[in-house]
């Protein structure tokens, strides 16, 4: 049994939590906050298709609509790596807090998961204020 290293992300949002997940749960919305998926995303059939910048397409399948927040989605890349990607939505208080849980891979040297784990945070706070400047 490998355990990979593993970093939680996370950041609290002023809005109650059924805002952020009702939000953050649309793919159409994720070009907005999401850098990677810049390019926006398209639908096909279960999944949605994107241009991940770098490492070229990518095939998204989220995890279905729940009542828990729990927005988990696998990507694909065209070498047909298949990252899994745990994110979820909590009640904090009257607010929200969104996590991201990034796993360190083989083929990833630490320079690269920092890079990531930034680049997660980033994303992150460009929710935030998306979601808190609506009010």
């Amino acid at each position: 049994m490998t355990i990979m290293p593993a970093r939680i992300i996370h950041i609290g949002i002023e809005r109650p939590w059924q805002e952020v997940y009702a939000y953050a749960s649309r793919p159409e919305n994720m070009a907005l906050w999401a850098s990677g998926l810049a390019a926006g995303l398209t639908r096909d059939g279960e999944d949605w298709i994107g241009d991940g910048g770098p490492v070229g397409k990518v095939r998204i399948r989220f995890a279905p609509q729940n009542p828990f927040g729990i927005l988990d989605h696998t990507v694909t890349m065209e070498n047909g790596l298949a990252v899994e990607n745990p994110l979820r939505v909590v009640a904090n208080g009257q607010g929200a807090e969104i996590m991201f849980t990034l796993f360190g891979r083989p083929d990833l040297d630490d320079t690269t998961f920092e890079a990531d784990a930034a680049h997660v945070l980033k994303d992150l706070k460009a929710l935030k204020s998306l979601l808190e400047d609506k009010r």
